[in-house]
């Protein structure tokens, strides 16, 4: 059995779909983050913030670091000349002050521990250096309620919880301005400068149904069902979606924006 903390089976997928949805968070995350020379992407999946900070920081030297060997593989196809690590977010690799800016591009409500990982955000950053993170707003819109819908029929609400708690325990906490300000305070960081974006994607009902695959519930529904039952799920989905909604799916997702220094 595949693990679905680690992304397996859905790296490509994850490229091709969800990486043009990322893209222009990660740019802004970059452009919020201010000037580096030295730059830590934590979580950084297949590269896309490693794209951002080449465009709007040419001379930067930027890595990208990743737990899920899957990902840092085709993102290795992707950005041939990309630096790119394998590393536990918490035990990262790397000396004290090492870097100027720290990127986690949609990470922190994925983390077990997060106030380990920010501790040791911290250790790799420079006097004066920043952290800059993006989490996903929680809410739930009505794209999202019937995606919830069929996996719940599926698997169960006990199962859904559960998921959520092993591989994405702090979207609520995180998706919240209050919650994601408070943690970056509480570890050390000050001042602390959060925001709110709108950005509004355009998809067709199939991409929209892979993208959701690739997400927490999506990997974990995979995993239950096996080869066989999934692609019957994906099926059903394809049949309530395209009974609800129109082929091309515009979807609009708030963004929070953080930023902290280290003093």
């Amino acid at each position: 059995m595949t693990d679905f903390r680690f992304y397996a089976g859905v790296a490509d997928t994850y490229e091709r779909i969800r990486s043009p949805i990322t893209r222009q968070v990660a740019s802004d995350l970059v452009a919020l983050a201010g000037q580096a020379a030295r730059l830590l992407d934590v979580g950084t999946g297949t590269g896309v913030a490693l794209d951002a900070v080449a465009a709007a920081l040419p001379g930067a030297k930027a890595v990208g670091a990743d737990r899920s060997l899957e990902m840092l593989a085709t993102g290795r196809n992707a950005r041939p000349a990309a630096r790119l690590a394998a590393a536990e977010a918490n035990k990262l690799p790397f000396r004290n002050e090492t870097f100027d800016v720290v990127l986690a591009n949609f990470v922190l409500a994925e983390l077990s521990h997060y106030d380990t990982v920010l501790f040791d955000l911290t250790r790799v950053l420079r006097r004066g250096g920043r952290v800059a993170a993006s989490t996903w707003v929680w809410e739930i819109d009505e794209l999202t309620r019937t995606w919830l819908q069929l996996v719940e029929e599926s698997i169960g609400q006990e199962m859904i919880a559960s998921a959520r708690q092993e591989a994405s325990p702090w979207d609520e906490r995180f998706g919240n301005r209050d919650g994601l300000e408070e943690a970056l305070r509480d570890a050390g960081f000050h001042p602390v400068h959060v925001e709110r974006r709108s950005y509004r994607f355009a998809m067709s009902r199939d991409d929209y149904i892979q993208e959701q695959s690739t997400r927490t519930l999506g990997r974990f529904v995979r995993e239950m069902l096996g080869d066989r039952d999934w692609q019957a799920f994906l099926e059903r989905a394809r049949v309530v979606y395209e009974r609800t909604f129109p082929p091309e799916i515009q979807d609009t997702r708030d963004v929070l924006f953080a930023v902290g220094t280290k003093p």
